[in-house]
């Protein structure tokens, strides 16, 4: 059946804000937000915002262009829904363009759905196991060019190595005081501390209670320690069904895209499934202690860079948004 093209230009200004608007749900490190968007013609273009760039735990931007990724799978899955056909190509640049070709029929995808729904969950979770045919339907979702995801099941010698490398790269992170300064600065310590910034890693998303700043700011940073740090780390994992590792070929910006697009793809999919998830990326964000646990778990020459714990919880307090004009802005100005 020939498919009917409509007009190149025919992104409207409501499309392109809706879109936006779906975009900016994707999860992001801190949650920086590292993001801009402008319409170009039928297109839609995301740019890094390196004003919110992490230079201590992402000094390489990696996470940055993973958020980008997953951002860039939520305008693919939203398009779908107002019968557009996307298109994405990345330049050197690290600019991603969503090329949108209007379509007479319906493409939408049940995940779609799922943008509003998800969250990352940083609870304790129940230990439940996850079934072989849920794990299945997580282990169909497509993976982008130069991805590779691999599972880490409860209690195997892989998933307990893992556990010893995340510990690892706790201690290296907290001994650097200026990755406890960065942590800190992103943090946002009571209600009206995160209503101002909309961003950041709010006092809720711990479980904290909202008490006054020159409470809770002493409170929480006596918290970032290794100790600590450590010890809430292995009651979590201990709870987890999997862990799972997502790699790239190339460690290059076109990979660190295509794996914020599969791994949106894979948050949808869980969330769908009534699957919770939290990052434990520490050992990934350690150069050597990524090295080290990629020969153990003999993935060659390819690079761990998010790593996930997978379960059962109960649902937690969501992130705060910026508004979506706060992150648009026109090509023309640029």
């Amino acid at each position: 059946m020939m498919t009917k093209i409509a007009n190149s230009n025919s992104l409207s200004p409501a499309d392109f804000e809706f879109l936006v608007t779906q975009a900016v749900k994707a999860p992001s490190g801190h949650n920086t937000q590292p993001w801009q968007f402008c319409q170009n013609g039928s297109a839609i273009e995301i740019h890094p915002d390196f004003s919110r760039r992490l230079p201590v735990v992402d000094p390489s931007d990696r996470e940055l262009f993973v958020s980008l990724g997953c951002a860039t799978e939520n305008v693919c899955l939203a398009a779908q829904t107002k019968g557009y056909e996307p298109a994405v190509s990345v330049d050197d640049a690290g600019v991603i363009t969503i090329s949108l070709a209007k379509k007479a029929a319906d493409n939408s995808n049940s995940l779609f759905a799922q943008i509003d729904k998800r969250q990352t969950n940083r609870s304790v979770y129940s230990g439940e196991e996850t079934a072989p045919d849920t794990l299945k339907k997580l282990q169909a979702v497509h993976n982008e060019k130069g991805v590779s995801t691999y599972y880490y099941a409860r209690q195997t010698e892989q998933f307990n190595d893992i556990e010893q490398y995340v510990f690892q790269g706790n201690t290296r992170q907290m001994q650097n005081s200026a990755f406890k300064a960065e942590l800190k600065s992103w943090m946002r310590f009571n209600k009206k501390h995160q209503d101002q910034t909309l961003d950041g890693l709010s006092y809720a998303v711990f479980g904290a209670p909202n008490v006054p700043r020159w409470m809770a700011e002493p409170i929480m940073s006596m918290a970032i320690n290794a100790k600590t740090q450590n010890k809430a780390d292995h009651k979590k994992i201990a709870s987890v069904s999997h862990l799972v590792l997502f790699t790239t070929r190339e460690n290059s910006r076109s990979e660190w895209v295509n794996l914020g697009r599969t791994l949106q793809r894979f948050l949808l999919t869980a969330t769908e499934l009534g699957i919770a998830h939290a990052y434990l990326n520490q050992p990934n964000e350690e150069a050597k202690i990524a090295a080290e646990m990629a020969k153990t778990l003999g993935l060659g020459s390819e690079y761990p860079t998010i790593l996930l714990r997978i379960g059962y919880g109960e649902q937690q307090a969501y992130s705060k948004r910026r508004a979506v004009g706060d992150v648009i802005y026109s090509s023309s100005l640029s």
